[in-house]
């Protein structure tokens, strides 16, 4: 899944809709009624898999996103 398929992809990865709308809306990604996406949500959407996981490995490490490099299989990036 590519880009404007946040929610669907996670609720492939959860398991259940209704858990990954619940995830994003914690997350500050969803409005209460699970169908709106927030002004960040809506950056999220528009990002693919490995451009999400660049952006949080580059979050949590401080290094820029072009540093890593992205695995498919686990849906993560790790540095170079």
């Amino acid at each position: 899944m590519g880009r404007g398929h946040l929610l669907e992809r996670l609720a492939a990865q959860v398991g259940d809709k209704g858990l990954a709308i619940a995830i994003l809306q914690k997350r500050g990604h969803l409005k209460a009624d699970g169908k709106t996406y927030t002004q960040e949500g809506m950056k999220r959407n528009a990002m693919t898999a490995e451009e999400r996981a660049k952006d949080r490995a580059s979050k949590s490490t401080g290094k820029p996103k072009k540093d890593f490099k992205y695995n498919p299989l686990t849906n993560t990036a790790k540095l170079k």
